[in-house]
């Protein structure tokens, strides 16, 4: 924890972020200020309140400073068993009451599953074969606040941050991971991120191949096939320099193309073992042109790679993906890494159900994005726990003792007896 408490800046902010972080550690149900203190130091609770909620709430310390110090002990540890494989882009939910709480809108929820009341932040992690950690973190602004500057005023939102999609936001992480030399690898990301063709176009001028989910209505060029331009018809003018589209050369919809695809083009590839047996299933890949507007271009776009899923039993095919990945890439390759995002949804759930991710109660920017700092800056020092001693450390499980809370303690919230 020293070198991120030097990240934190002011020395004497060095003692409240080792005790947050060990109040996340520590076994608890809420891992929200008020219940950590109590565990911390039971016969002086106010005292440490105040002092954990000022530097989590207050405190102008960055979380960029941290989360950077973060990520080099955490690589340095889990590259000892392989070299970064991806960089895999997310977001995740926080179910929330009232309309105080900063980014809370009406929206998607990956938590409920369905649109709900709640925030959502976009992340960026870094992943090996075996581990992984978020090494980015945002939370998303929807124009209902942004168009309401005494809105982001009252919950300290800096003026500088405008409207952004979840797609811009996250290129703008990766940007800056390029920026700051974090080991290149492939970027991941489902259809949410994938099907914005800037996001891709943004990826590939940062000189990284990608991986990424889209929807089954995503337009691409046959096998083959490649957008025309107009034929120059008069002898007079400028020729025509934009491709061209008519009745007979026209793109398809990558669920058509699936679907006329021969039964030798599919097979069958195993990518990792599960929990109780192989994960396997269909899929075909072929090289394709995307088509998104590209009849406003000058020239088509460049030859990438079309991965499908078809299980065996399903009706259609369930899974699709665009990949920059180098034509020689094998099918299986293909695969194994469009499925590693898989491995980030450990990092949310144990970063939620066990260090308390969702539990932070202030409605601020800055408490908001400092209390996840601190929340994965203490679930990297478990992932290096299980690279150097423990395989199975886990919050809550570590020999941190924490001191007997008095039998009278109840949180604020929290039901009375009658």
């Amino acid at each position: 924890m020293g070198g991120l408490a030097k990240a934190a800046g002011h020395a004497d902010r060095h003692a409240p972020l080792k005790a947050y972080c060990a109040g996340l550690l520590l076994p608890g149900e809420r891992k929200s200020v008020e219940p950590m203190a109590a565990r911390l130091a039971p016969e002086n609770v106010q005292r440490t309140h105040q002092s954990l909620h000022h530097f989590v709430a207050d405190a102008p310390w960055r979380d960029e400073a941290v989360l950077d110090s973060v990520r080099g002990q955490v690589l340095a540890a889990i590259k000892q068993s392989g070299p970064v494989a991806a960089w895999i882009v997310d977001d995740t939910g926080f179910p929330k009451k009232g309309t105080h709480s900063v980014g809370v809108a009406r929206q998607y929820c990956g938590q409920r599953g369905k649109p709900d009341n709640c925030q959502v932040a976009v992340s960026l992690s870094v992943a090996t074969h075996h581990a992984s950690l978020p090494v980015a973190w945002r939370l998303y602004l929807p124009e209902s606040w942004t168009s309401d500057r005494e809105r982001c005023q009252a919950a300290g939102v800096p003026e500088a941050i405008p409207f952004q999609t979840k797609p811009m936001i996250a290129l703008g992480q990766i940007r800056q991971a390029v920026e700051q030399g974090v080991p290149a690898a492939p970027i991941l990301a489902d259809a949410g991120y994938g099907h914005e063709t800037r996001f891709r176009e943004g990826i590939t001028e940062l000189g990284r191949p990608y991986v990424v989910g889209v929807q089954e209505n995503t337009t691409v060029w046959r096998p083959g096939e490649v957008p025309q331009r107009k034929d120059r018809r008069k002898r007079r003018g400028r020729p025509p320099t934009r491709l061209h589209r008519d009745a007979d050369h026209q793109p398809v919809s990558v669920k058509q193309l699936a679907l006329e695809l021969p039964d030798r083009t599919w097979k069958t590839v195993t990518w990792r073992e599960g929990t109780k047996q192989r994960l396997r299933s269909r899929f075909a890949a072929v090289r394709v042109r995307p088509a998104h507007r590209d009849h406003l271009r000058s020239e088509p776009y460049p030859e990438e790679w079309l991965l499908i899923e078809w299980p065996a039993g399903e009706a259609e095919p369930t899974k699709y993906w665009l990949s920059t990945l180098p034509v020689q890439t094998r099918l299986t390759a293909l695969v194994r890494l469009a499925h590693h995002r898989w491995i980030i949804e450990r990092d949310y759930e144990e970063l939620k159900q066990e260090l308390g991710l969702g539990h932070y109660e202030g409605r601020g920017w800055r408490g908001f994005h400092h209390h996840a700092t601190l929340c994965i800056a203490a679930y990297g020092f478990l992932v290096i726990e299980r690279t150097r001693f423990s395989p199975s450390a886990r919050a809550g499980r570590l020999e941190l003792r924490a001191a007997r809370i008095p039998s009278h303690f109840q949180p604020r919230g929290s039901p009375r007896a009658g």
